[in-house]
């Protein structure tokens, strides 16, 4: 049976504000937060998804889960210590030198004890192989690509992938070429090993992705100038809000 993610539909639904034009959606954590009952779904949402077993899910259900699961962890996550300038400035994971809260365990599935790390390094990376997940999973940050209004569902996750791909490579925090400089996300660079292993690789990305005026200009840089990310809090709430 697959797991119920209608829960998560109606959060997004209710918080989540979308961009459009290459601004990136944000979420209202700080509503969310003063919403009680809301943050008991939540809780309750993510505590459903603990007692499901992926391994009896299909390929591309337990994919869309284990994507969903991150995402509504990295909300709970925030939505907890908020109001935060950044999640890198949640500081719970362990070791001295650690930073943000991704390698804080924070789930069980299947008798596993798992951080927002485990999930997205040592599940959907690791056993999926599809570098789309990049543009699936959020950090709760400008620089990352969009969380999706709605949860991802195994039955139509091709076309979903594809789109979210399509949303962020042809957004200025995907790519963009000024002055002749090709300057990318740097989740490209964090994560080059799996778009080729080269700067090469990346540029095959962003054309495979790239609308016509992306392409076009594509077409002139022959290397990648420089890599930037935005690590402020993609948070919906006016700044005089969030203190």
């Amino acid at each position: 049976m697959n797991p119920d993610h209608e829960p998560w539909a109606r959060l997004l639904e209710a918080y989540l504000v979308e961009g459009g034009d290459g601004e990136p959606n944000r979420f209202d954590y700080g509503a969310l937060k003063a919403d009680s009952e809301d943050r008991a779904a939540l809780a309750a949402y993510i505590a459903s998804l603990e007692a499901v077993d992926p391994a009896a899910l299909s390929r591309d259900d337990a994919f869309a889960f284990w994507v969903n699961l991150y995402n509504a962890l990295t909300v709970e996550v925030v939505v907890r210590h908020y109001p935060v300038a950044s999640i890198r400035d949640i500081g719970i994971s362990p070791g001295l030198f650690s930073v943000g809260p991704w390698g804080k365990k924070l789930v069980t599935v299947s008798g596993r004890e798992l951080s927002l790390d485990d999930i997205e390094h040592g599940i959907l990376r690791a056993d999926f192989g599809d570098n789309r997940v990049h543009y699936a999973v959020n950090c709760a940050s400008v620089g990352c690509p969009d969380l999706a209004p709605v949860p991802y569902d195994g039955e139509n996750l091709d076309p979903v992938l594809d789109e979210a791909a399509r949303t962020y490579v042809n957004s200025p925090r995907g790519a963009r070429v000024e002055d002749g400089r090709l300057v990318v996300s740097s989740i490209f660079k964090w994560y080059m090993k799996d778009f080729g292993g080269t700067e090469e690789g990346v540029i095959a990305e962003l054309r495979k992705y790239a609308a016509s005026d992306l392409a076009g200009t594509l077409e002139k840089v022959s290397g990648i100038s420089s890599y930037e990310y935005d690590w402020s809090l993609n948070d919906a709430a006016e700044p005089e809000k969030r203190k």
